[in-house]
């Protein structure tokens, strides 16, 4: 029987403000048909220079991010990395562009595959999970920056995407409104409403007791 895939509680209008400007994308390489769905298998056969993602087996192409992204992701990124260096943890940090395969029903065989994502940052610490192509599974944490061409995937599609396949901890960076949106998943394997976190707070990183992250220090110019 086929789950019904829930929206988030965050409606778009068209007045949504833009968050930070980026080039629009066309899917016009290797002749790649939109409407068809593809697999992992077929991921690797793409040689080009093209970032895509594959959600439910359809193809988003992805851009470069620009200052601002790039600046937020780095950051949170030194926050993780440098608590669990200082703790000589075993846990290990991971940036875009880094493929994590979320496969359905345990069903790891590269054509079995339809879900291909590269989050802005993701924390595994299931080593196991870790391959030569990237990471099989979910990870307990991945970070998600908000820009305009991935801002309905990431509270809807990935959203869904992440919470069904057991991701323990979801974090959306919205730049424009300085603000964290933090979503742990519960014991149903559902996520929670939400927690918002302000600049002038610091937002915890509950797979990692002890770190919290300042957010004026992270939203700083």
């Amino acid at each position: 029987m086929n789950k019904e895939k829930k929206t988030t509680q965050y409606e778009f209008t068209e007045e949504e403000p833009a968050l930070v400007e980026e080039p629009f994308l066309a899917l016009e390489t290797l002749n790649l048909d939109p409407s068809k769905r593809y697999t992992y298998a077929d991921y690797l056969t793409w040689w080009d220079d093209k970032r895509r993602e594959l959600i439910n087996g359809f193809i988003h192409l992805m851009s470069a991010p620009n200052e601002l992204h790039a600046r937020l992701s780095q950051t949170i990124n030194w926050f993780l990395l440098f608590f669990v260096r200082q703790r000589k943890g075993k846990c290990r940090i991971y940036h875009a562009p880094f493929d994590v395969r979320l496969p359905k029903n345990d069903e790891k065989d590269d054509d079995k595959i339809y879900n291909v994502v590269q989050p802005d940052l993701c924390v595994i610490c299931d080593l196991s999970k870790i391959d030569k192509r990237g990471c099989v599974g979910a990870p307990d944490l991945i970070v998600e920056v908000l820009s305009p061409s991935t801002l309905k995937k990431d509270w809807n599609e990935k959203f869904n995407l992440y919470e069904e396949a057991g991701v323990r901890e979801y974090w959306i960076v919205d730049p424009k409104a300085k603000i964290v949106h933090i979503f742990l998943l519960q014991p149903d394997g559902k996520y929670d409403t939400g927690t918002i976190y302000k600049c002038s707070q610091k937002a915890p990183v509950h797979i990692f007791e002890g770190l919290e992250i300042d957010l004026k220090e992270l939203f700083e110019e």
